[in-house]
């Protein structure tokens, strides 16, 4: 051990942040822009994470703080079990629970609303490498909806989630500001921006 000498060790400061991965995505973009550019990319930012059994008030909270529309619920070894989005909390999903077994809407956990993995459609990283923010835009609005999941596939087969896209951000990275419960509104900005 006498070449490999002990670092210097000093007091941590008051006040101190930790590191945490980002992403610097484009500000603005155009249609014909590759598809990358738009896409939150998991090897760079963490993953936003929900357990199903946690409450719908929780996953609210976690989406506020962190600044995002969509969680991704995962089991105990980490595997993805569905997502739930701002639209499932906020929208008819939770009065349907209610309506269907009673109780209270601070009773409802993640996996009453959650769109569970069987249910998931997902894009290719192989064909997304190569698609244009326009791709993405259309196949949101063909599937009508508002995020899209990205997986790659190691040699042994295993899909994992590599990616994620939100019409809102390829909104805004268009200049186009959009409110969430204005998706519908947001498509035909976004078809006016393509014949400019």
């Amino acid at each position: 051990m006498k070449n490999f000498p002990a670092l210097k060790l000093f007091g941590l400061q008051p006040g101190s942040l930790f590191a945490e991965p980002a992403q610097r995505l484009p500000e603005r973009v155009t249609l014909d822009d590759p598809a990358l550019n738009v896409m939150t990319d998991l090897e760079r930012v963490s993953a936003v994470l929900i357990r199903a059994s946690d409450t719908i008030e929780e996953a609210n909270r976690r989406m506020i703080h962190r600044g995002v529309r969509l969680l991704i619920v995962a089991d105990n070894s980490r595997a993805v079990a569905g997502l739930i989005t701002a639209n499932d909390i906020l929208g008819e999903k939770p009065l349907q629970v209610i309506t269907q077994r009673g109780g209270r809407r601070q009773d409802i956990v993640v996996r009453d609303i959650m769109t569970p993995h069987q249910q998931l459609e997902v894009l290719d990283m192989q064909e997304v490498r190569y698609a244009r923010v326009g791709h993405i835009v259309a196949t949101l609005r063909e599937t009508a909806r508002q995020h899209a999941m990205v997986v790659d596939t190691a040699d042994n087969g295993r899909q994992r989630v590599r990616g994620l896209f939100s019409l809102t951000q390829i909104a805004r990275q268009l200049g186009i500001e959009v409110e969430a419960s204005q998706i519908a509104r947001t498509f035909s900005e976004i078809e006016a921006t393509l014949t400019h």
